[in-house]
């Protein structure tokens, strides 16, 4: 902020209506640590869990109707129980979730979004914000409960003219060159790889593998003891899925050391996009990929 002027007083306009200086680094990093705190613990309230807990009974009861006798013999009570728990499960979800929006969106979590959306509206890139700050998953995916708000960009502010007047005497030179300020126009900022953009392209990918493979290699379990069972051949076919599933744990697993090998890649071109804004260059703002990939590192 201190780059322009105008972004800076609007950062204190901002902050007092909030009540937050938002000038001050060591107020803002103070506040956003409690807030991350208290945002997680919002999370993880009772609510939620027992939410959790009541909507997979709600869910799973069904299917236990044809293993127990007596879930069988009063089979339209069970069904009510469990359309009843479903509902109060989701409710509690969505009571959770909506305490959580509400506690991320209000308050000076929002004023210091304000902050960001001015200062990205004045042309000063942000290379960092914390997927929690906006409301996105740990991944850094999805556009968040809170997405940094976005105005109407504004033009550079213009040069101050000079006070004298065009036929005045200038002044005498000094006799010594007086130090120049530092200028950012030394500092280099990196190329992007092309190692960066393709792990960009796959680091949303996959992560689907183990799962489906698990679920392949159950149902296939699951066909074969039902065939031994109760006898029926067909349910040998199910011993098709086992090598599918293989299979796709072999592509996940190769997809995941690609996938590692460009992320290293990426790795080190954000840590040189954080050395040179720290020298004073104004890098380009990351990708979500990247973003996530930055918070993972810190």
């Amino acid at each position: 902020m201190r780059s322009d002027t105008r972004v800076r007083e609007a950062a204190r306009d901002i902050g007092a209506r909030y009540g937050v200086d938002y000038t001050d680094d060591a107020a803002v990093t103070a506040l956003l640590a409690e807030r991350r705190k208290s945002l997680e613990t919002e999370q993880r309230r009772p609510a939620a869990y027992l939410g959790l807990l009541t909507l997979m009974a709600g869910m799973f009861l069904p299917f236990a109707i044809p293993l127990s006798p007596a879930l069988d013999a009063h089979l339209f009570a069970v069904l009510g129980a469990a359309g009843a728990l479903t509902v109060v499960g989701a409710a509690l979800l969505v009571h959770a979730r909506a305490q959580w929006k509400q506690a991320l969106r209000n308050g000076p979590l929002a004023g210091y979004r304000e902050v960001l959306g001015v200062a990205r509206a004045h042309g000063i890139p942000l290379a960092h914000i914390p997927p929690w700050l906006e409301g996105r998953s740990t991944g850094g995916g999805g556009k968040g409960a809170a997405p940094i708000p976005t105005y109407p960009p504004v033009e550079p502010a213009p040069e101050v003219p000079s006070d004298s007047p065009p036929d005045s005497t200038p002044a005498p030179a000094p006799s010594a060159p007086a130090p120049s300020p530092p200028t950012t126009a030394s500092v280099s900022v990196p190329p992007k790889p092309s190692a960066v953009s393709s792990y960009e392209h796959m680091a949303d990918a996959g992560g689907w593998h183990d799962e489906t493979g698990c679920l392949l290699f159950l149902a296939g379990a699951g066909g074969v003891t039902w065939a031994v069972t109760v006898g029926t051949a067909v349910g040998y076919a199910a011993l098709l899925l086992v090598p599918v599933a293989v299979w796709i744990w072999l592509a996940g697993r190769r997809q995941g050391r690609e996938k590692e090998e460009l992320r290293e890649e990426a790795l080190k071109y954000v840590t040189a996009l954080e050395a040179a804004q720290a020298a004073g260059a104004r890098v380009p703002e990351l990708s979500p990929q990247l973003r996530a990939l930055l918070d993972d590192h810190h």
